[in-house]
C-alpha cells in the first residue's frame, strides 16, 4: 500500500513564493525555531551587537531571504543590513564581500538540510520505514524552505563555483550517502530490499522527484493544465513519490 501525505498548512510568509506545506509523520522533525526568525520580507531583526555569532546568524538569515529573492547579482547589501539590523560595515567585516556572503548562505543552506536529516535517526528505524521517512522529509523540507530550491538553482547558474572545493559540504554529503547505504544493506540482509541498489543514485533520485516538481511548478502548471501547488496536487505528489521510491527498493514491489 502506498503512503499518503497529510493535510497542507498555510504557506510560510518568509519567502515571496512559498509553497503549501504538507505535514508528514509525527516522528519527522520540524524546522528549528530560531530566536529571531525572518517573519516577512523586509522585516527587521532585533540587533545585539555584543553577540558576534548571533549577529552573523541574523545577517545570514536576512541574506538567505535577499539572495533567494533577487539572486547574487540583484541582491542589495543595503537591504540585508536593514533587515538584519547590522550595518554594512559589520557585514563586510564578518563576510568580506557580497559574493563571500552568498557563498556562506549557500554553505549554510546545504548544512541545514543535512543537519535536519541527521535528526531523523534513520539508523534506529526499520529499513522500509527509514526510506519512507527520508522521502517524506525531503519533500517536506523543500515545501517548508522554498528558498533552498531557489538558492540551489542560483548556484547552478554560477556553475557551483562558490562551493567547489568545499570539504565540509563534501563530508556532509558523503555521510548522507553512507547513511542511505547502511539502510539499504540492512534491508537487503532482512530480505525486504532487492540487492544491487546504488545508494548514491538513490539519494539523487529522492532529491530529484521532489526538486524537479517544485522548481518547475509554474511552467508545469501551465503545460500540464493543473495547479502544481494546490492541496490536492501536493498530497497526490508525495504519495506518488513515496510509492515510486519504495517500488524501486523493495524486493517485492507490490508491497509498496
Amino acid at each position: 500500500m502506498s503512503h499518503a501525505a497529510g493535510i497542507c498548512t498555510a504557506p510560510r510568509r518568509n519567502h515571496p513564493d512559498s509553497y503549501l506545506r504538507l505535514r508528514g509523520r509525527k516522528t519527522l522533525p520540524s524546522p528549528p525555531v530560531r530566536n529571531n526568525p525572518v517573519t516577512a520580507m523586509g522585516d527587521k531583526f532585533p540587533f545585539r551587537a555584543r553577540n558576534p555569532e548571533h549577529t552573523k546568524q541574523l545577517i545570514l538569515d536576512a541574506a538567505r531571504v535577499e539572495f533567494s529573492r533577487a539572486g547574487l547579482a540583484g541582491a542589495r547589501v543595503d537591504r540585508i543590513a536593514e533587515t538584519s539590523g547590522a550595518n554594512k560595515r559589520m557585514i563586510y567585516h564578518y563576510f568580506g564581500s557580497k559574493e563571500q556572503l552568498f557563498t556562506a548562505v549557500i554553505e549554510d543552506a546545504y548544512s541545514r538540510i543535512r543537519g535536519q536529516e541527521m535528526q531523523l535517526n534513520l539508523d534506529a528505524l526499520a529499513p522500509q520505514e527509514a526510506i519512507r521517512q527520508l522521502v517524506e522529509f525531503t519533500w517536506e523540507y523543500y515545501l517548508a524552505n522554498p528558498e533552498f530550491i531557489t538558492l540551489v538553482n542560483s548556484e547552478n547558474l554560477h556553475q557551483a563555483r562558490h562551493i567547489t572545493g568545499n570539504r565540509e559540504l563534501r563530508k556532509l554529503q558523503k555521510a548522507y550517502v553512507e547513511t542511505v547505504e547502511k539502510i539499504l544493506q540492512r534491508g537487503e540482509a532482512a530480505g525486504v530490499f532487492r540487492s544491487g541498489i546504488d545508494a548514491l543514485q538513490l539519494c539523487i533520485t529522492i532529491a530529484a522527484i521532489g526538486f524537479y516538481y517544485l522548481t518547475n511548478r509554474h511552467t508545469g502548471s501551465v503545460i500540464f493544465g493543473f495547479n502544481f501547488t494546490s492541496r490536492k496536487a501536493l498530497a497526490a505528489r508525495i504519495e506518488f513519490n513515496v510509492e515510486t521510491i519504495m517500488r524501486m527498493v523493495l524486493a517485492c514491489p507490490d508491497e509498496a
